[in-house]
């Protein structure tokens, strides 16, 4: 197996190996989006940075440290768009950390791990020192594994609220972004609107709060919402996507004019399997989505809440500096509002 060293990197992703060094060292020359990159890929080869053993009098002062865990298979994790959420977040994360002089460390964790003794984690070199050292968590972690991180590190999760007293949360505004897709659609004449998820294997706590943002909204423009335009939400879910979209479908030809997606992939998947059913969108019902992640082919637009990812990680690492100063501060949660993009899945109801 060749080694995992900065050339290696650096011939992975086209740039050099003095570029690579510079991500490691906050060198200002380096662009945040660039270092995001370095950071993801030597997570996923497995590659560590040691600093010099040097004494530095200009380092007399220790930075703070900050170690970002993203719970995600490598292979799913790159699969996708051309530029992932988690890759946004950490270009945020590593802007601010550049300006501060804070060392990142990124490592994936696996779904499926649910304790501190898997070996995801005893690997993880630098999480045996706890002193001026955070977390930042990317995605839905075992609540096993948060309790047991929150003993030991100052934490915030990042576009995942978690609840857990000790840990602070940087969030989307979820009732802003579904309040204006929404609105958007009420404003073309639509007045019988579903709402479409999927249940899955560790619970998805930012689609309770979209389906909570759903079901308020909806209150408050006094508009009906029938519990089997639902999908989804217990007791309404399904052994698999297959099933769901089968009864999106039914559910369209009864009456539904427009879906609101928890999130894109969902709006995506939804929209190829409605066309199955000889469903067309938006000529039949229209769908939104909520995330703002662009789609790698020449299909049509998704109408959709763009998340300000990079915002949420810049905003993040400063709480993380913040609780990592003040360890046992109240915690915080802060939301940062979207935007609606408007594509070509949303038109005026069908008559």
């Amino acid at each position: 197996m060749p080694k995992v060293n900065q050339k290696a990197l650096a011939d992975k992703l086209g740039i050099s190996r003095a570029t690579v060094s510079r991500c490691f060292t906050n060198h200002a020359g380096i662009n945040a989006d660039t270092r995001a990159k370095v950071f993801q890929l030597a997570a996923k080869m497995g590659y560590t940075h040691l600093e010099s053993r040097s004494p530095s009098v200009k380092k007399a002062k220790k930075a703070n440290h900050f170690n970002v865990l993203i719970c995600s298979d490598t292979e799913e994790y790159f699969r996708g768009e051309d530029k992932s959420p988690g890759e946004q977040l950490l270009a945020g994360v590593s802007e601010y950390a550049q300006n501060h002089d804070i060392r990142v460390d990124v490592d994936f964790i696996p779904p499926e791990t649910t304790e501190l003794s898997d070996p995801a984690f005893t690997k993880i070199k630098s999480l045996r020192s706890r002193k001026d050292r955070g977390v930042l968590l990317i995605y839905p972690f075992a609540d096993s594994i948060v309790k047991d991180l929150a003993l030991k590190f100052p934490l915030v999760s990042l576009v995942d609220q978690l609840e857990h007293q000790s840990i602070d949360c940087v969030d989307v505004d979820h009732y802003s972004g579904i309040s204006m897709a929404i609105n958007h659609l009420i404003d073309l004449g639509h007045t019988r609107i579903g709402f479409y998820t999927r249940d899955y294997a560790i619970s998805a706590s930012w689609s309770f709060r979209r389906y909570s943002a759903f079901i308020e909204k909806m209150a408050r423009q006094k508009l009906k919402v029938r519990q089997d335009d639902i999908l989804g939400i217990h007791p309404r879910t399904f052994r698999d996507v297959t099933d769901s979209i089968a009864k999106a479908a039914d559910r369209t030809k009864d009456g539904v004019t427009a879906w609101v997606c928890a999130a894109d992939h969902q709006a995506y998947d939804l929209i190829d399997g409605l066309d199955q059913h000889g469903l067309k969108v938006p000529g039949d019902v229209s769908i939104t989505g909520f995330d703002g992640i662009r789609r790698n082919d020449n299909k049509s637009s998704l109408t959709t809440i763009e998340i300000p990812f990079r915002a949420i990680g810049m905003t993040g690492a400063e709480r993380l500096a913040t609780r990592i100063r003040k360890r046992f501060g109240g915690r915080q949660h802060v939301y940062v509002t979207g935007k609606l993009n408007q594509g070509s899945s949303v038109a005026v109801p069908r008559s």
